[in-house]
């Protein structure tokens, strides 16, 4: 895999992101309820306002005693403060239950993201997964814990504020719907367009991720075989469509928020134009049409931000589609079968892999390995023998044929079952910031100290004596042997029944890494073991060793078997240790 073509990972069609934001919601519904009694009790006070003012206004007409004002002015004061308190009450209500759903959802999301398979991740690439976790993931958590708190209170008050209009008068009240064909032109024009818009924002944005990734990571290379100008080239280009695509979403607003602005005046204008006819036809009050004109424009304050929201509504929805996306793989993993191998025996059987960016690497291998064998697998360089190193353990699939372990195919095992019988330890490791217990417990989390004591000591960590040692981050650095050391420490108390160790010692010593393999050997003993390696001492001690050329099997035997037979791995061996060694 050399090119940087990689397979974005799945978005969640609006139906199931709809399911999983009711869910969401359902888990959390009698404090949701609680929030949505207080915003609208609230909505309910602040009304009492107007209302009041406008029996102010007709009493003062009426020429009513100072007292009867004094009465209505002391009742709007009281509306304003029990107003003022229930939206207090109602906001930090909503709030609360907005962190907390917030939080729910950031776990949930880590959590499918550490389970995604290893092939998936990587065909992902690593912007795609950036962007979902730094972007997609506080963007969802915002919708949840801000904007829809909001929108929902502003879509209560506006109907508190359009029912307490039509208790006053209906005629003045239907005045609100002047400013419908407006919005709703708007919004269909901008709802038609916005959610494409912010998907394409959002995949511009992981492209442009990736791409500055890649070249930040390979800046060296690109220097030395003069590639800097093809991956400036190459970045201004991406940049240029995540540019393209922000525009496209800053035109939508533009023209959205204009069309809002220019309905907000009819209704406010026209319940002061007809008010002002009825009232001199005397078929309304003066109060009544200073009620109205004041709710008529509280109603345009609600819904002016309800609709403004409308916008980060569609990037809080279209980020939860792709935070929602993860989850839909989460379920293609979990259909697999439920049988489970009946021991480490494992087996590949007419098996053909190609990589997306190339041709096949692997032609019609078969190849069988008991349980409890110890295979090594040797050859070039580019051979294939890290391909099936990931075929056997699940991280990839094959294009043809099948990989068994205990006679169950490995590509239909659920990741949780297919973990707990084999494991793959590549050159790459993980050391987490934490103690040097908690780096091992991730393999074992009810291990007792003996043991994690015992699985450093099996594979040579002497290094490692206190087990509260903080590791990682800005505590004690580690080499990259002492990674590899609790990578494979990791291995011996997760206890598999295939281990695949790809050239799993290769940051050791060439003496430390002999101490590691053959201390190795007897912990791994009984289980099936397949090395990948280019030391040949390694395949010097296996049971048997399986020799790759060109993505095909070219010899299988012992290796004296394999000396006698004069073939591919005898030239190795004596390239190995010099012409006419045996």
């Amino acid at each position: 895999m050399t090119a940087e073509l990689h397979t974005e990972l799945p978005v969640a069609e609006p139906d199931r992101v709809r399911r999983a934001f009711t869910a969401l919601l359902r888990s959390e519904r009698a404090r949701v309820g609680f929030a949505i009694t207080l915003r609208v009790a609230a909505a309910g006070a602040s009304t009492a306002a107007p209302l009041l003012m406008g029996r102010m206004i007709d009493a003062l007409a009426a020429g009513q005693g100072v007292e009867d004002v004094d009465v209505l002015a002391l009742g709007m004061a009281a509306a304003i403060v029990l107003a003022v308190a229930l939206t207090w009450a109602a906001s930090y209500t909503a709030n609360r239950v907005g962190e907390r759903l917030s939080a729910r959802l950031r776990e949930r999301f880590v959590e499918r993201v550490l389970q995604l398979p290893l092939h998936t991740a990587e065909q992902a690439g690593s912007g795609d997964l950036m962007t979902r976790t730094s972007v997609d993931v506080p963007e969802g958590g915002n919708l949840i814990r801000d904007v829809l708190p909001r929108a929902m209170v502003a879509i209560l008050t506006a109907l508190v504020y359009v029912v307490a209009m039509m208790f006053v008068n209906a005629i003045l009240a239907a005045c609100m719907v002047l400013a419908i064909p407006l919005i709703a032109i708007g919004a269909r024009w901008y709802l038609k367009r916005a959610r494409a818009g912010y998907l394409r924002q959002a995949r511009a944005e992981s492209r442009a991720g990736e791409a500055l990734a890649a070249t930040a990571d390979g800046a060296r290379t690109a220097e030395l075989y003069r590639l800097t100008d093809a991956r400036i080239a190459s970045g201004d280009a991406t940049i240029a469509g995540h540019w393209a695509a922000n525009k496209y979403t800053l035109y939508l607003r533009s023209v959205y928020f204009l069309t809002l602005e220019s309905s907000y005046v009819l209704p406010a204008s026209a319940v002061l134009v007809l008010g002002g006819a009825l009232y001199f036809n005397g078929t309304v009050s003066l109060g009544e049409v200073a009620t109205c004109a004041v709710l008529a424009r509280q109603v345009m304050t609600p819904l002016n931000f309800l609709l403004m929201m409308v916008e980060r509504l569609q990037r809080g929805f279209a980020s939860l589609a792709r935070v929602e996306g993860v989850a839909m793989i989460d379920a293609e993993e979990a259909a697999g079968t439920t049988a489970a191998p009946a021991d480490g025996t494992v087996e590949l059987r007419g098996v053909t892999f190609a990589y997306p960016t190339g041709s096949d690497v692997l032609h019609d291998v078969d190849l069988r390995i008991p349980a409890g064998e110890r295979l090594a697998v040797v050859g070039p360089s580019g051979a294939g023998k890290s391909t099936i190193a990931r075929l056997v353990s699940g991280t990839d699939t094959p294009k043809a044929g099948r990989v068994t372990i205990g006679g169950v195919d490995v590509a239909t095992l659920p990741l949780g079952e297919r973990r707990g019988h084999v494991t793959l330890v590549t050159q790459e490791h993980h050391v987490f910031t934490a103690t040097l217990r908690d780096n091992l417990t991730l393999a074992k989390p009810d291990a007792a100290d003996a043991e994690l004591r015992a699985a450093l000591d099996a594979v040579g960590a002497t290094w490692a004596t206190d087990l509260d040692l903080e590791l990682g981050g800005t505590a004690k650095p580690l080499d990259a042997a002492a990674a590899q050391q609790i990578a494979l420490a990791r291995i011996v108390l997760a206890d598999p029944d295939v281990v695949i160790l790809d050239e799993a010692t290769a940051m050791l010593d060439p003496r430390a890494a002999r101490d590691t393999e053959r201390a190795l050997a007897a912990v791994l003993k009984g289980r099936t073991v397949i090395g990948i390696a280019h030391r040949l001492h390694t395949a010097h001690d296996a049971d048997r060793i399986a020799v790759v050329e060109a993505g095909r099997l070219v010899e299988l035997g012992s290796h004296t078997e394999l000396l006698e037979a004069d073939g591919p791995y005898a030239g190795l061996w004596r390239s190995w240790h010099g012409t006419g060694s045996r």
